[in-house]
């Protein structure tokens, strides 16, 4: 049954900004079938098209391009509200249309007559005469053609397009099962047990009213801890109750798995099972020997052998110094704190303390100058003084819950892009923070279309009527967000498929994230950043000055974790054809076992809430983190030699990186900024890792 052709769609009609107030789950599934109907009868004339006369780009790419941008427009929004305010009926809609949208890619991709009409553009006089970008995007859609099995027999194309539709189902599946997880553990502490037996010893006055928010939040007397970020840290970092931290330790690492306090219930074991085993049929379809060697088709890294060989380099710099930290850290505990061993549980714990000891600089003393809309306006300033644009809130514009601001960003007073900023956790939104797509910049028949970003994080709700009071962490994480929200958003790119982050290389699409947070560690930029609460006054010099000694602290530990997720995830794609869980597990011990220096639980299930590898898009991909980071510190040395805020030099990484998107290979995007190839040396400079 067709829609009434006069009646408005929130999800059909064209929109500037999505309306969210107008959008029900009810109308989810029919609006996708209908774009997806549309868009396959569309592409079908294209293609008849093209067999009559030889295509160009505004009979063949542009057409497609604007087919797929309705189809996002309409699907953007839904992704994002199923991430950020799920209920049961929108996840229902949601996953519904995961399967149709799966099999639609498949059939796109696998377009026999869709991949001659561009082989014929290519191979035409007019591809000369197209832009590099249109050129860049047209050998894109030829290997990503070839990457769906456009050249396939039939029975693999099909079974293809069942793998990636069941791999889609499984993403979603863990993810949910994550959240759910997530919710279902909670710990309800009574008033008079935290006056009387202080049950909650040692948790600052910051944690004490979010603990207290949550439980007025049900409707209950006293504090509740959940396995929330914002809960479940402090009572990891600051709660003397041993007990207490181990409990909740307990329930958080063994989340969606078959341990712990709710064993069973969520398990993500069989999905990560049948994940691994669909993706190494998968790239062995496509005539890839492991999924690693697929997934690095689309990369800068040349190869299995030089990503382990990269990360192994790493982890032969780092994991002595961490050892020694680690070392330092059990002689602190067994002095100071009377602690004989050190359980995973006190890691946290003896770490702030040895740092309180260490440095007399603690979280809580940091957070009263970092009020959240301090430290948006210090960003905002950041970024105005980097690259001479300004932003602008529009409080009209629709939004999905009374926490999220949007704002566009002007140059030479007029509007060149938005976002929508989101910054607080609540229940039924998935934890982490991210960047995401709302609309891409682009060249349409009536103009450029202007691009969008949501910016979500996961911080500490406001309490009462004062702000919300970050750490320098969260400070961190917002300047990482956003460097990925300049990326789309200041791009000058006007083709969808290498505007912004589209066409990036996937280890490289954290350099301009990484290279943001650098900020928040010189005094030049705190003193855009940080403002007291109560008073507006700066970061005192004194404060300053043990933030920056204590910036490495336990660095070494910390990279080498990072290795251990990354190598797991390497490993895991590369060595293993088909897991089970046992197999999953053992390929963590024996990571862990060369470089982890930390203690580990035996009931530890880290992998079965590994989101990164099993429901986003890092799946033999995590090491990206490291290998960005390399070129982010070495793009920051840049800045360090001439001063962070030089014009000369915020102008050549605009254009160089920011605006330039997918349009050229990254290694040769980062040369024409920095003059050279990266170098490691800078990395290793700021973590403080002595084998620099």
């Amino acid at each position: 049954m067709s829609r009434n052709p006069q009646a408005r769609h929130p999800l059909l009609d064209s929109h500037v900004l999505p309306p969210f107030a107008e959008i029900e789950p009810d109308q989810v599934v029919p609006a996708i079938e209908e774009l997806l109907a549309d868009n396959r009868a569309a592409i079908e004339t294209l293609v008849a098209d093209a067999e009559q006369q030889t295509p160009t780009w505004e009979s063949l790419a542009a057409p497609l391009e604007a087919l797929n941008d309705r189809l996002s427009q309409a699907w953007s929004p839904i992704s994002h509200l199923n991430g950020t305010m799920n209920s049961p009926a929108l996840r229902e809609a949601y996953q519904a249309c995961l399967g149709m949208l799966s099999e639609y890619s498949t059939w796109l991709g696998q377009h026999s007559g869709l991949f001659r009409a561009f082989q014929a553009l290519r191979q035409s006089s007019a591809f000369n005469r197209l832009d590099e970008s249109q050129q860049r995007s047209i050998d894109n859609t030829l290997r990503d053609f070839r990457l769906a099995g456009v050249d396939l027999p039939e029975a693999q194309k099909h079974r293809y397009g069942e793998i990636q539709a069941r791999l889609s189902e499984l993403a979603n599946t863990f993810s949910n099962q994550l959240l759910d997880a997530t919710q279902a553990w909670h710990k309800d502490i009574a008033d008079q047990d935290v006056t009387e037996a202080n049950a909650l010893a040692g948790l600052p006055q910051s944690a004490l009213d979010t603990l207290k928010a949550n439980a007025e939040a049900k409707g209950i007397e006293g504090y509740r801890i959940t396995l929330d970020f914002p809960s479940f840290f402090p009572v990891m970092t600051y709660a003397e109750d041993r007990a207490l931290r181990e409990e909740v330790y307990t329930a958080f690492v063994t989340r969606a798995s078959d341990a712990g306090p709710n064993a069973g219930e969520f398990d993500n074991a069989p999905v990560m099972k049948e994940t691994l085993a669909l993706r190494r049929e998968l790239a062995e379809l496509l005539g890839f020997a492991t999924y690693a060697d697929y997934s690095l088709a689309t990369k800068m890294a040349d190869g299995p052998g030089q990503v382990i060989g990269f990360l192994e380099d790493l982890a032969t710099r780092a994991v002595p110094q961490a050892r020694e930290e680690y070392a330092e850290l059990e002689a602190f505990a067994r002095e100071s704190l009377a602690m004989t061993e050190l359980a995973p549980w006190d890691v946290g714990y003896a770490s702030e303390q040895l740092r309180e000891a260490r440095y007399a600089i603690s979280d809580e003393q940091l957070r009263p100058y970092f009020p959240a809309p301090q430290v948006v306006e210090g960003l905002f300033k950041v970024v105005e003084r980097l690259y001479g644009v300004r932003f602008e809130e529009d409080e009209e514009a629709p939004r999905y819950h009374p926490d999220v601001r949007y704002f566009r960003i002007l140059e030479d007073d007029a509007p060149i892009a938005g976002f929508y900023l989101d910054l607080y956790a609540r229940e039924g939104k998935r934890g982490g923070a991210w960047m995401d797509e709302c609309r891409v910049r682009r060249q349409t028949e009536h103009g450029v279309q202007l691009p969008v970003a949501y910016l979500t994080c996961n911080f500490t709700r406001p309490v009462g009527d004062k702000p919300a009071l970050l750490t320098h962490d969260e400070v961190t994480t917002l300047f990482h967000e956003f460097g990925h929200g300049l990326h789309h958003m200041l791009t000058r790119q006007t083709v969808a498929d290498i505007s912004g982050i589209n066409g990036v290389a996937w280890d490289a699409v954290e350099l301009p994230s990484q290279f943001m947070e650098n900020f928040c560690w010189e005094r030049e930029g705190l003193d855009l950043i940080a403002g007291h609460v109560d008073t507006g006054e700066p970061l005192p010099e004194a404060l300053f000055d043990k933030l920056i000694a204590a910036k490495n602290f336990q660095s070494a530990m910390g990279m080498v974790r990072q290795i251990e997720f990354s190598l797991f995830d390497f490993r895991l794609h590369h060595e293993l054809a088909s897991p089970s869980a046992g197999d999953i597990q053992a390929l963590l011990d024996e990571v862990r076992d060369a470089i982890a220096v930390v203690p580990r639980a035996s009931f530890n299930r880290f992998q079965n809430s590994f989101g990164h590898i099993f429901a986003g898009g890092y799946a033999a991909g995590y090491y990206s983190y490291k290998w960005a980071e390399v070129l982010s510190a070495d793009a920051w040395s840049a800045f360090e030699e001439a001063g962070i805020f030089d014009p000369a030099t915020g102008r050549r990484f605009r254009t160089e990186i920011l605006e330039r998107g997918g349009s050229r290979d990254a290694a040769v995007l980062f040369e024409a900024f920095r003059g050279r190839e990266p170098s490691i040396e800078p990395l290793l400079r700021h973590s403080g890792i002595r084998a620099a």
